[in-house]
């Protein structure tokens, strides 16, 4: 059976003490949910701008699918959560214009969708990944 173990970097925000930016077991890479911090700070960035916290969201995702060995083209699911369907629109644009070259395979992951309340009030938008490795 394979270890588990914490994947960690800097260029994604901090976590807090109570979770792992990621998590590895074997081939599996499961990150987060991230929020629109700027690693580099440690601040919330694009307030009230749920395309541009989209786009530092899938960043941070980035960054900790790169520390434990996985691409975008790796994710299998991306559960995304917003504070509104009225942010729906907007999320979908940033996320599909990221993606777009990332995924070389052509073959986008799953993904769910969930209007909710999130933990700090400054975020319009908090996303996971799933991934597994070949």
């Amino acid at each position: 059976m394979s270890d588990k173990t914490a994947v960690l970097t800097t260029d994604a925000p901090a976590p807090m003490p109570v979770y792992s930016q990621g998590v590895r077991k074997g081939n599996i890479l499961q990150v987060s949910g991230q929020g629109s911090v700027d690693p580099a700070t440690g601040e919330f960035v694009f307030a009230d701008d749920v395309k541009g916290q989209t786009t530092r969201v899938l960043q941070n995702v980035e960054a900790i699918l790169t520390a434990g060995g996985a691409s975008f083209d790796d994710i299998v699911m991306v559960r995304v959560y917003l504070t509104t369907r009225d942010h729906f629109t907007a999320m979908n644009e940033a996320y599909a214009e990221y993606l777009s070259t990332r995924t070389p395979s052509g073959v986008l992951p799953s993904r769910t969708t969930v209007f909710t309340g999130l933990p700090k009030e400054e975020m319009l938008v908090e996303i996971d990944a799933l991934a597994v490795l070949s």
